[in-house]
């Protein structure tokens, strides 16, 4: 089994609990104005490599995020774009006793249900919580995530949710007692949400691409605001 991968981080600490080796997947059907890893939206390019070699890398780091109660993060891109190989890594790690993790915007080609039976935490990236809003931030359909968010009930997999909050679209009171809302009805599950204050460290890479940035004239997200959003909403959900 085969698939793209665009770079693999062994030293991952904001990926999941503990010390993690957090692999991007290379492709994404989205395109969110926040992008910071834009060099792994194309299907083309990144690294072709097979499973048994992919996780035989991530064995060799096992003894160093064990310890941290760490493991494997699968993020991307997008990785429910390669479901067959995403369930081959993910079961080969089970089977080496590692601990796995999805980060993921539920926006694949489906096998959700295979794929969250290998799977012990997912990273839910809620980009948005209705259909224009869903259009405006990523340029894709909200509707296709909701075959995920029925995934994720079915097999009670733990999951945190992910928002990231970029000033003068989604850093209002409105918008996260919606959010909220939107949480309580589709992810009923939900163990924590975090908010992902929108930074500006992904800037370069759009240069590099000459790409131009969605997001070229909107500032950094301000670090404590976004602080005191989640500690009045979300501290407890």
């Amino acid at each position: 089994m085969e698939g793209h991968i665009s770079s693999i981080e062994t030293m991952g600490l904001v990926d999941g609990p503990g010390i993690r080796t957090v692999v991007f997947f290379q492709g994404c059907s989205l395109r969110c104005l926040f992008c910071h890893n834009p060099d792994t939206q194309s299907f083309q390019g990144g690294e072709m490599i097979s499973s048994d070699e992919l996780v035989s890398r991530i064995v060799r780091f096992k003894k160093y995020f064990e310890k941290s109660g760490g493991g494997i993060t699968v993020s991307g891109g997008e990785p429910l774009m390669q479901p067959d190989f995403l369930i081959d890594i993910l079961k080969k790690c089970k089977e080496h006793g590692i601990h796995t993790c999805i980060d993921t915007a539920g926006v694949g080609v489906g096998k959700y249900d295979e794929i969250l039976k290998y799977t012990d935490l997912v990273l839910y990236d809620v980009k948005a919580i209705s259909d224009d809003g869903y259009m405006k931030m990523c340029k894709g359909n909200i509707e296709k995530t909701e075959e995920f968010q029925k995934a994720l009930e079915r097999a009670k997999v733990k999951t945190i949710i992910r928002a990231v909050i970029v000033p003068g679209i989604n850093d209002t009171d409105e918008y996260m007692i919606n959010l909220k809302k939107y949480i309580k009805e589709k992810i009923p599950d939900a163990v924590s949400v975090e908010l992902l204050p929108y930074h500006k460290m992904g800037v370069y890479k759009y240069e590099k691409l000459g790409l131009e940035d969605p997001l070229k004239d909107t500032d950094a997200m301000d670090t404590e605001k976004c602080r005191q959003l989640w500690k009045k909403y979300f501290e407890t959900i």
